[in-house]
């Protein structure tokens, strides 16, 4: 991946004129500006906010992490999780806090620290705030959402970035994810190899990823000769009471189903308490099978069937990623593969 040579005189230039904008329409001297987007304690938290907004604003690159990198003195990476204002899929998500662990280890490992922080996932372009202010040296993404387009803008400007995430056409950014096309192909196949053939798809389709998920369940359906029914495919969110919403919605439709396939352990734990609700055995009446394999799943009851993803490979993948970026060496998307667990939620023979 290319990156930003030092800057001419006329690059220094167009830099000097554009923080002249930024200190003008902030209503503050150019001094006070330059300390704002170092992140000076000198200058008051709102004004440090209103000055970084402009400047990202007018697509001012700021290059204190950068130097900071030269000089060795800053060994921080930001870690940046996502909120979506309407869901709050929280931070104590199992899948959130598996990565973030993974991702602490790596950093610890190759001597580096983490700062965690979380934005508005409608507002992607604020990720590169810690980068900009000098508080770290590239920035780790847990997820692109649906802001694929800023992600693009914020690597044309020279932020060290790597997404945890799908790879997706004229993407300019690196990214490190799990096979989820395949992944949703290993789940929907395992309940079709257990003679399931109405088999419900729950997840948010217009997440990346879960769009993967939801291309290789249309393949192992067509793979067996089996029709794809839009009845069955309901959107579900990754809360704690997605997959009771998720429930609700297949009930409302009065469709039939012997299976379910859930883009997330949580969705799926969360489908069977309902199904228990409703005298309904798992998996004799229906099977149902998870993705991530988070801890939990194989105390829960039953042990539930799942695809894991290799978390604790991702870590180091990831940092790994970031770290060749900063070095300007050659990175290049990474696909990690993803395998099916089979437990008794799926499975009589378990």
């Amino acid at each position: 991946m290319n990156r930003k040579a030092a800057p001419t005189d006329s690059t220094a230039d167009q830099r000097r004129l554009q923080m002249a904008d930024i200190a003008r329409l902030a209503g503050v001297s150019t001094s006070t500006v330059s300390r704002a987007l170092s992140g000076s304690k000198l200058v008051n938290e709102e004004t440090r906010n209103r000055i970084a907004d402009l400047a990202r604003s007018l697509n001012y690159t700021i290059n204190i992490g950068a130097q900071n990198l030269r000089l060795k003195q800053n060994r921080t990476v930001a870690v940046v999780v996502p909120y979506d204002t309407t869901t709050r899929q929280h931070l104590s998500d199992p899948f959130f806090l598996s990565i973030l662990g993974s991702l602490a280890d790596a950093l610890t490992d190759r001597g580096f620290d983490m700062l965690l922080s979380r934005v508005d996932s409608e507002q992607l372009d604020s990720i590169s705030l810690p980068f900009d202010t000098g508080r770290a040296i590239g920035v780790i993404l847990i997820g692109q959402w649906r802001h694929h387009d800023q992600l693009n803008k914020i690597t044309a400007r020279g932020v060290p970035i790597v997404v945890w995430g799908a790879q997706l056409e004229r993407q300019m950014y690196v990214t490190i994810g799990s096979d989820n096309v395949t992944g949703g192909f290993l789940a929907t196949e395992h309940l079709i190899n257990n003679g399931r053939k109405k088999i419900a798809f729950f997840g948010d389709v217009k997440l990346p990823e879960v769009a993967s998920r939801f291309a290789g369940y249309r393949q192992a359906l067509s793979a067996h000769q089996l029709p794809f029914d839009e009845q069955l495919v309901v959107p579900a969110s990754f809360l704690e009471n997605g997959g009771q919403i998720a429930m609700a919605e297949l009930a409302a439709r009065n469709v039939t189903y012997d299976g379910i396939f859930c883009c997330s352990d949580l969705l799926a734990m969360s489908a069977i308490n309902i199904l228990r609700d409703q005298n309904k055995q798992v998996p004799e009446d229906v099977a149902v099978v998870g993705y991530d394999d988070i801890e939990l799943a194989r105390y829960f009851h039953p042990p539930l069937t799942t695809i894991r993803q290799p978390i604790q490979t991702a870590g180091s993948a990831l940092v790994d990623s970031l770290l060749h970026i900063i070095d300007q060496k050659t990175v290049t998307p990474q696909l990690l593969p993803t395998e099916l667990i089979v437990r008794a939620s799926s499975s009589t023979n378990q």
